[in-house]
């Protein structure tokens, strides 16, 4: 660190704070040079040569010259393989035992000395040299991952000829570097998780290279602001605070995830590396005709620093792929109807009365409002779990008060504790042994925004537990919801990461490890805790809780949101791809601060982001401390009266977002879908980022550049109506709409019933779009059942043109009936 960089951290934090932050960075290098092992010599390994197989149900073991492999396709056609004895347990990841393996599928020798796995729904071949290919039914190739090589520890006195010829030294060999002086505990094979106390030698890194077809597009990988398209790249495998807002340039995020969708010709399929540790994964998009004519193959290397090598694949159609990946990491948590309308949020607003102040702004003016975040101003001194009573005197009056207008209060929730003896939630999680520890047994202890603070170990089953009581003080506060934030975990550092020492001691559910391993899991554990602590508070209310860092199977407890995200026309692109990137990776509620974090957007920039987040999971505004207002009034009248007319389609359309929302928790599609998803074999579509699918019936075109008052709409096949003129196109191909100060083009499927609330008060009301002649078309209703755990029917509506007139009926098990719900025709005689 140099001068400069104090100067900056203390200018940033104060300088109590900052000297703090430094002091705690300082302790976090030290910390790690006592208790991680240096990187010494290496050993690279290959797997060699087949030696001998063994059956089992659903696939086998194969054993090579220097390691093993097990694969595994189970009765829905998930396929699993994990090297060295990693089977698919412990798992952060998976909601519960792995499926069942298939008993149909037949481990059989394949061509070349390899041997394959045969089931009904995909092949899986592994060559003599530990290849693994998957491949469809039909033998055509979706991903062939290369036989993996790891970089071994050597022991003193073992050096010698290693499996490659020789000793290798970690430098200019692939692997995946590492922090100088940050060293790996020691991974024995067999271990599902890699778990040895910190100081006892180091792990083996390992790297793995796969091959997709040369048309293939890479989506996934958690939340990346480049997205939602994967461009070549590196892409690191590390929650991160970006230390400020973030632009499409910035990697990694809060979020990222070891999960790969690909999408090709040949057909999609999803790639989940089921290790937490720190890793980055390296992709290449492929060429068609590349050199004398052959196709040069995307890549795909992931290379991790530690932990077990293991793959989950599942393969099919998107909607298909989605809901595999829902069985095997959890179905998505139902947020309340109410989560779904206009939220409002500020770091900021500071006492009681500005926050009525806001709400009457809202209500007075006629604008909907369901949701008004607190953030970490309503603290004590920034204390979690207390209120600075003169600030707020009657928090539960208050939010009683809100909540007859039909308002409810969410509250922040960091996980950082001030460690300061006498504070009760420090002290109480000193009783309980729940703070995470270093190697000696004592504290770890970081800085966030109440100054000096002790971390609890979310990976400790007591721990969660003791947290998880915790929130009875915020609902007795008059909290109906609560967003997780600052836990990648941050501690503030002016060098090196700003985050929790590697080296710190983490009870991984009773297995013991570090936080090399703990890290990316951190947020999904802290969001388990909240969520079940809540479930056991309130058993009645289905909990709402959504959480700015997270990983795969993050979705069982809630949603997330963008983060920081900058305020400029590049943070709403990046608000986009964000929540399309998620929803590929099984995360379907989400969605950005809108107007972004920092400072003061346009006026035209904030109306188009706020048209952009109304079709969103997540629709809230947010924005820092020190950024201009992101009230709707307080950009002018023409703005407000066209953001009212986005709030009025929001609220309109809340019957269909209740009914998407019980549709993902239901089959794990997310809300908001690319514009390929019904037709990946498109590849017009597959480049389209700047659209996207609200189900299955609409399609909306944001406006993401300034100065835009037409733009180029690209369609997926079939007929599509302009739902501002009633105009019909048809697609595929490329439309160019209308795209005036007041709306953003979006486009009805024909056919499509969707369910919205009338216009003269009716609850619900079937919109449908007409359906092409000789052509039918349809869609689902899920009605809302309210707060709680009330089970809720699928309603299907299907749609047809007879003599000019279109005839919607319910289809039930008994056969068609008559809708019974008044019925809306749009699209006849209309443009």
């Amino acid at each position: 660190m140099d001068g400069r960089e104090l100067v900056r951290s203390v200018r940033e934090l104060g300088s109590v704070q900052g000297l703090r932050a430094v002091r705690s960075a300082w302790r976090q290098r030290r910390a790690d040079a006592r208790a991680l092992p240096r990187r010494g010599a290496e050993r690279a390994r290959v797997p060699g040569a087949v030696a001998d197989v063994e059956s089992l149900p659903g696939g086998g073991i194969i054993r090579f010259a220097r390691s093993e492999l097990r694969v595994s396709v189970s009765a829905g056609g998930t396929v699993f393989w994990g090297w060295d004895g990693a089977g698919p347990l412990p798992s952060y990841a998976l909601a519960g035992e792995p499926p069942e393996p298939d008993p149909r599928a037949v481990l059989e020798p394949d061509t070349d000395g390899g041997w394959r796995v045969v089931s009904e729904r995909v092949t899986v071949a592994v060559s003599r040299h530990g290849a693994v290919e998957v491949r469809t039914p039909g033998g055509v190739v979706l991903r062939r991952d290369l036989p993996p090589r790891w970089w071994e520890p050597v022991r003193e006195g073992s050096i010698g000829q290693g499996a490659e010829g020789g000793v290798k030294s970690p430098a200019g060999q692939g692997g995946a570097a590492s922090p100088a002086g940050q060293g790996q505990a020691a991974s024995p094979a067999g271990q599902g998780q890699a778990a040895s106390p910190a100081g006892q030698g180091q792990a083996a890194r390992w790297v793995q290279r796969s091959e997709v077809p040369a048309d293939a597009r890479f989506f996934g990988l958690g939340g990346r602001a480049a997205g939602p398209r994967l461009r070549d790249g590196s892409y690191r495998l590390w929650n991160t605070d970006p230390k400020g807002s973030f632009s499409p340039g910035d990697d990694p995020l809060y979020i990222t995830m070891p999960v790969q969708l690909v999408v090709a010709d040949a057909g999609t399929h999803l790639a989940f590396y089921d290790n937490s540790w720190d890793g980055r994964v390296v992709l290449a998009e492929g060429e068609e005709g590349a050199g004398s004519g052959h196709d040069r193959p995307g890549t795909s290397e992931v290379r991790m620093d530690g932990g077990p090598l293991r793959c989950w694949v599942v393969v099919g159609p998107p909607a298909r792929v989605l809901h595999g990946w829902a069985a095997l990491t959890g179905a998505p948590a139902l947020p309340p109807a109410w989560a779904l309308g206009p939220q409002h949020a500020r770091w900021g607003f500071g006492s009681e009365r500005e926050v009525r102040r806001v709400v009457d702004g809202y209500l007075d003016r006629g604008l909907p409002l369901s949701v008004l975040h607190l953030d970490i101003d309503h603290y004590d001194g920034h204390r979690v779990f207390t209120v600075d009573r003169e600030r707020f005197p009657d928090l539960p009056g208050l939010a009683a008060k809100l909540r007859e207008r039909g308002v409810r209060l969410v509250s922040i929730v960091d996980p950082a504790v001030k460690a300061e003896p006498g504070d009760p939630v420090y002290d109480g999680g000193r009783a309980a042994g729940a703070f995470v520890r270093d190697d000696r047994g004592d504290e770890v202890h970081g800085v966030v925004w109440p100054g000096e603070c002790a971390y609890p170990d979310f990976t400790d089953p007591q721990a969660r537990e003791w947290w998880g009581a915790l929130y009875e003080e915020r609902l007795r506060q008059g909290f109906s919801g609560f967003w997780h934030d600052m836990n990648e975990p941050v501690s503030f550092a002016p060098f090196g990461d700003q985050t929790l020492p590697r080296s710190a001691r983490h009870s991984l559910e009773g297995r013991g490890g570090d936080h090399r391993e703990a890290h990316n899991v951190y947020g999904l554990t802290m969001a388990r805790a909240g969520y079940e602590g809540l479930r056991r508070l309130r058993p009645e209310e289905r909990p709402f809780l959504f959480s700015r860092s997270g990983w795969a199977g993050m979705q069982r407890y809630g949603g997330t949101w963008s983060g920081d995200v900058s305020s400029g026309w590049p943070g709403l692109r990046a608000s986009l791809a964000l929540v399309l990137g998620l929803g590929l990776c099984g995360v379907p509620y989400s969605g950005p601060d809108v107007g972004g974090f920092d400072g003061s957007p346009t006026p035209e920039l904030f109306l188009r982001w706020y048209q952009l987040g109304a079709w969103l999971p997540l629709f809230r505004t947010h924005a820092a401390i020190d950024a201009g207002r992101r009230e709707p009034w307080e950009f002018g009248p023409e703005v407000l009266e066209h953001a009212r007319a986005a709030l009025t389609e929001r609220e309109r359309l809340r019957p269909y977002f209740v009914t998407l929302a019980r549709l993902a928790r239901m089959t794990g599609a997310p809300y908001v879908r690319p514009v390929w998803w019904g037709t990946p074999e498109d590849r017009a579509l597959r480049d389209c980022e700047d659209a996207f699918l609200l189900g299955d019936s609409l399609l909306v075109a944001p406006v993401l550049s300034p100065g835009t008052d037409r733009r180029a709409v690209r369609l997926p096949r079939g007929r599509w109506y302009d739902t501002a003129t009633g105009r019909s196109y048809e697609g595929p191909g490329q439309v160019l709409l209308d795209a005036p100060l007041s709306r953003v083009p979006v486009l009805a499927r024909a056919g499509a019933v969707v369910p919205v609330r009338g216009e003269d008060g009716e609850e619900l009301v079937l919109e449908v779009w007409a359906p092409a002649a000789g052509r039918t078309g349809g869609g689902l209703v899920v009605r809302d059942t309210g707060d709680g755990w009330e089970p809720a029917e699928i309603e299907r509506y299907q749609s047809r043109l007879v003599d000019g007139r279109v005839v919607v009926e319910r289809v039930t098990d008994e056969g068609v009936e008559e809708a019974g719900l008044p019925v809306r025709v749009r699209g006849l005689g209309e443009g």
